[in-house]
């Protein structure tokens, strides 16, 4: 097997995407060659590989959204727009659903893409994903490699235990290559 290279500025655009890193290293990479450290992995990623083929540092202007405050929040307050998760509406969430709350991805983005629709609707949108997902796959964003092997790895192997699929991942992200699940990373706990 071969072992995944350091990611150090001396190494090449194409091993760098080659081989999975954690978005940790990435960042820390990132600040050793002053490069912006915003972000997610995707973007640090597409940062890095410019870099690393160009040696210029990309800057990426963040697009300034205005911040509303948003007050005491009530189930017949509008969702404002531009909305962003605070403390304040986790805080709210919290006392109208339950300490079972949590903003996980689809409510966010029902959030955003509603604003001017109250948070009494928010709340009974939240209900039906929750619902939803009892019933539906979630789909898992390209960003979360490590999600998507592990739910495949058990899609195949319903049998294994997480130890499994955690070393056959370990033994997948230190390969060249794609990092999705293949029968043949199987070889990492036969052997």
């Amino acid at each position: 097997m071969t072992e995944r290279p350091l990611l150090t500025k001396e190494l090449n655009a194409k091993t760098f995407r080659e081989y999975y890193y954690l978005k940790e290293e990435l960042i820390e990479f990132c600040r050793q060659e002053y490069l912006q450290t915003t972000g997610g992995k995707i973007e640090l990623t597409d940062r890095i590989a410019h870099y690393l083929d160009t040696g210029e540092r990309l800057y990426v202007k963040k697009e300034s959204t205005r911040s509303y405050d948003v007050g005491f929040l009530t189930l017949d307050t509008y969702i404002e727009p531009n909305f962003v998760c605070t403390q304040t509406h986790r805080e709210f969430f919290k006392c109208v659903i339950g300490n079972k709350f949590s903003f996980n991805v689809l409510f966010q983005n029902w959030l955003k893409e509603n604003s001017g629709k109250t948070y009494r609707e928010a709340v009974a949108a939240y209900h039906r994903i929750q619902e939803d997902k009892k019933y539906n796959r979630t789909e898992i964003s390209k960003q979360f490699e490590y999600n998507t092997y592990i739910r495949d790895f058990f899609d195949d192997n319903p049998g294994k235990s997480l130890r499994h699929a955690i070393a056959c991942w370990q033994y997948k992200r230190n390969i060249p290559g794609h990092n999705r699940y293949e029968r043949s990373d199987l070889d990492a706990i036969n052997n």
